[in-house]
């Protein structure tokens, strides 16, 4: 009888639980994705125009690495100048109003969600946000300025260079979108694991492909063939893949099911 009273107990704690979650036709989840992109949209106009005030000053630290070897950049098209404009004030007014976008993101899933779920939304913020910027940061502070002093100043010695505004913008963009995606690895790991697609344990078996991987791709993006400095490169991204097992261990369905019969 008494395990009997557990079980109805728990039963009615999670029907509470999800007391507030109030079913949604088809149409009113087209209506709240409306709503939620509409405001996402709005916040990156804001972004956007925040970012256009301030864009000599974002140029000037775009070009930053180039003029330190004494470098500028050049056109060949008249568009090109106004749209590298263009391009950095969408970029810095999207890094700008990615906390309010993912905010929006987070509304919009919250309904589906238990009431002890929704205290991750700060953290989901802090985290997305904060790798991404690491990896921005990262790219923008090591592996841009060694590239381009391997790639002008090494391999280029030889000619006279010519950087232009739009082959410089998409270096520019596929070394720091690049890495700040790639640091994102914890948060993908994060949600591959919550759905159960990933476990820890298939992670940690496949840990030497993962580690395969990670250098391919620092030897890729190292601007030095220095094993040492491949291995700088290589130190970030293999911590977190380390730290993605860890997270795939918190949020995996088996251990909050067994968290769930333990309580119980």
């Amino acid at each position: 009888m008494v395990d009997a009273a557990d079980a109805i107990d728990r039963a009615r704690a999670a029907v509470s639980e999800r007391v507030d979650l109030p079913g949604m036709s088809l149409m009113e989840h087209l209506d709240e994705l409306r709503r939620r992109v509409i405001q996402s949209a709005v916040f990156l106009v804001l972004g956007m125009i925040l970012a256009w005030v301030f864009r000599d000053r974002l140029l000037t630290f775009l070009q930053e690495p180039l003029l330190k070897i004494g470098k500028t950049l050049v056109f060949t098209h008249p568009m090109d100048a106004l749209n590298l404009n263009l391009q950095v004030s969408l970029l810095a007014g999207a890094i700008v109003a990615s906390p309010f976008i993912l905010y929006q993101v987070w509304l919009f899933i919250a309904p589906g969600l238990y009431h002890n779920e929704r205290r991750f939304v700060i953290p989901f913020m802090l985290a997305t946000v904060g790798l991404f910027l690491t990896g921005a940061a990262f790219g923008y502070f090591f592996v841009l300025p060694g590239a381009i002093k391997i790639l002008v100043l090494g391999f280029g010695h030889n000619f006279t260079s010519m950087i232009t505004i739009e082959d410089y913008s998409s270096f520019f963009l596929s070394i720091i979108l690049g890495l700040g995606v790639s640091f994102e690895l914890p948060i993908l790991i994060f949600f591959l694991a919550m759905f159960g697609i990933v476990s820890p344990r298939f992670l940690w078996k496949n840990i030497r492909y993962a580690i395969l991987a990670v250098f391919i791709v620092a030897a890729v993006i190292c601007p030095s063939p220095d094993p040492w400095t491949m291995c700088v490169y290589a130190i970030p991204m293999l911590s977190l893949y380390v730290l993605g097992i860890g997270v795939a261990w918190w949020v995996h369905p088996s251990r909050r099911k067994a968290k769930a019969a333990k309580a119980g």
